[in-house]
């Protein structure tokens, strides 16, 4: 078992997934403090998308994994919210950001008409995530980084203890990203939320991560961004080039 820690936290301990006699995952420990973007980092088929699931409750997993207080006591029902990295949808649909985002906070069809409370909830929503400006906006002209910050608007209603993002600025413009990115610090200092995020993207992950786990079925190494990016096993993975690799 890990240790204590001060911080509230989602505890995984010894999480393991096998399928078919395949082992998909082994023993992975870790912890996602509140308060705090961890990023998960590895190449394709290092099992990042199986933890995600497995966080998801959406396979079997053996190990333990748990929401646990500064106390050390475990909180029951652990809320995940989560991000994906696209959305499918027509985007030919006549469907608003608004129409979209009202649908899924109440029972009411959108065709019958959004009423104004329901108006007034989905604004708060979208101003949460800076993007109040598209509430109007058809669902099917939002850019890539503006239909992420719709996503972002659902995953965190009702409010998460676990905010999970599958590499949600994945062909997303750099300014895009930024705004993206800036979006999930102000959430995780003003929400106190735990926030785990996966991507590829070795220089945001230095800028903005203020933990980093990195990967391979299990995990090699984990730590500040500096400490990991400078590991002999980031080296193993990555080359000593990987980081200038992944910012061109």
């Amino acid at each position: 078992m890990l240790h204590h820690c001060a911080l509230c936290h989602i505890d995984l301990d010894k999480v393991s997934v096998r399928r078919g006699g395949q082992v998909l995952l082994q023993d992975v420990s870790m912890h996602i403090h509140c308060g705090q973007l961890t990023v998960l980092i590895g190449q394709n088929g290092a099992g990042k998308t199986t933890l995600i699931r497995a966080l998801l409750g959406q396979i079997p997993h053996t190990g333990v994994i748990r929401h646990v207080d500064s106390h050390g006591l475990n909180i029951p029902h652990l809320r995940t919210g989560y991000v994906p990295q696209v959305l499918q949808f027509d985007r030919e649909m006549p469907l608003t950001v608004q129409d979209y985002l009202a649908a899924a906070v109440t029972k009411r069809p959108v065709w019958t008409g959004v009423s104004k409370k329901v108006r007034e909830k989905v604004r708060g929503m979208l101003r949460d995530v800076n993007a109040d400006g598209l509430a109007d906006t058809p669902l099917g002209r939002c850019s890539g980084g503006e239909l992420q910050r719709v996503l972002l608007a659902l995953a965190l209603e009702p409010a998460p203890d676990l905010l999970v993002l599958d590499e949600p600025v994945s062909g997303i413009d750099r300014n895009g990203m930024r705004m993206f990115l800036e979006t999930l610090t102000d959430l995780r200092r003003t929400r106190h939320m735990a926030i785990l995020l996966v991507s590829h993207d070795l220089r945001f992950v230095r800028e903005y991560a203020d933990h980093v786990v990195l990967l391979e079925k299990s995990v090699l190494t984990q730590g500040r961004p500096g400490e990991v990016f400078a590991s002999p096993e980031f080296s193993a993975v990555f080359g000593t080039g990987g980081e200038e690799e992944e910012d061109s």
